[in-house]
């Protein structure tokens, strides 16, 4: 009798205690079914850029109390978009992670509102050995001449920074910045604004460019005056020195006079030929004598057989521009 009584309670316990079970199992899933909802998470990862397909993105559940801003609940919703950023498997794909609509896939759809994309070549050291990926920022110096006008010095060598923190869009055709690993590649695509673009443009038809990494969160500007050879060596700058302008040499006329005729070599050629041996012994005095000091020689045999007893006196004489010798 009583081990029936004893088996008869222990029934009781147990069914009593599986219809609590029951009944708490039920309470804790409608608790936490009314607690969940359905976002939309990749399906695999996304690279920025890429246009969503229904077969990149899948619903899941989602804790209410923690659903992130910009969340979508619906995969229809996403169709078409376009990301301009990087989405790995099992990440909310949100609002702000995704381009305006009606923007085509492709490079143009990470490029920030009122920025352009434009391309610059080069190597192994101009690329920063590699390092300058996607979403690094650089520094732009170039190398060039300085005009000629430029505070008249010899040294018209200058490297300047002349454009700070331009974020690299793309390396190559590689738009990934997942990727850590150095890349060199043959050119480098840039994010700027227009102004910058035209900068770049005029930069690398007058000189050579190179790349400078630097810090992603360095915002402080870099106030240089560029560097010059003189700068780098510490020497002072050298003026350059103008030149004097050419002045041709003007042959010294010779002028003769005797008594109070006179003959230039400038003459035409019948006064030449009416005296041709006064105008030899006047060339004749005129290489010997280079100064206002007076000299005396007898020119008999020179001159016709009237003035064989006259003896000529040649001096140097200047009017106004013109060195000449006369003859008395």
């Amino acid at each position: 009798m009583r081990t029936t009584r004893t088996w008869l309670m222990l029934s009781v316990a147990l069914i009593a205690g599986l219809i609590a079970v029951l009944l708490a199992s039920q309470w804790l899933d409608a608790k936490s079914g009314s607690g969940m909802t359905k976002v939309a998470v990749a399906a695999t990862d996304i690279s920025l850029g890429q246009r969503l397909t229904p077969e990149l993105v899948q619903l899941v559940d989602w804790p209410s109390r923690s659903l992130p801003p910009g969340a979508f609940q619906q995969v229809d919703s996403l169709e078409g978009r376009v990301l301009k950023t990087n989405v790995l498997r099992g990440e909310p794909v949100l609002l702000a992670k995704l381009a305006p609509q009606g923007t085509q896939g492709g490079l143009s759809a990470v490029i920030g509102e009122g920025r352009r994309a434009i391309t610059v070549r080069v190597n192994d050291v101009i690329g920063v050995a590699g390092f300058a990926l996607p979403g690094n920022y650089v520094d732009i110096i170039v190398n060039t001449q300085r005009d000629s006008a430029d505070n008249g010095v010899r040294d018209k060598t200058i490297s300047k920074i002349v454009l700070e923190r331009i974020l690299v869009l793309a390396v190559a055709q590689e738009v990934g910045r997942d990727d850590t690993k150095p890349r060199v590649v043959n050119a480098v695509t840039l994010e700027v604004t227009p102004q910058q673009a035209e900068k770049i443009d005029l930069a690398r038809s007058v000189g050579t460019l190179s790349l400078v990494l630097r810090n992603q969160i360095d915002p402080l500007a870099a106030d240089t005056t560029g560097a010059t050879k003189n700068s780098l060596l510490e020497q002072a700058a050298v003026p350059v020195a103008s030149e004097a302008p050419h002045t041709p040499s003007t042959k010294t006329p010779l002028r003769v006079k005797r008594n109070t005729q006179v003959i230039s070599n400038s003459a035409d050629k019948s006064a030449t030929a009416t005296k041709p041996a006064t105008y030899a012994e006047a060339t004749a005095a005129s290489t010997s004598t280079t100064s206002t000091t007076a000299a005396t020689k007898p020119v008999a045999s020179a001159l016709p057989a009237s003035t064989t007893a006259a003896m000529l006196t040649c001096i140097g004489v200047i009017n106004g521009l013109r060195n000449a010798q006369e003859c008395y």
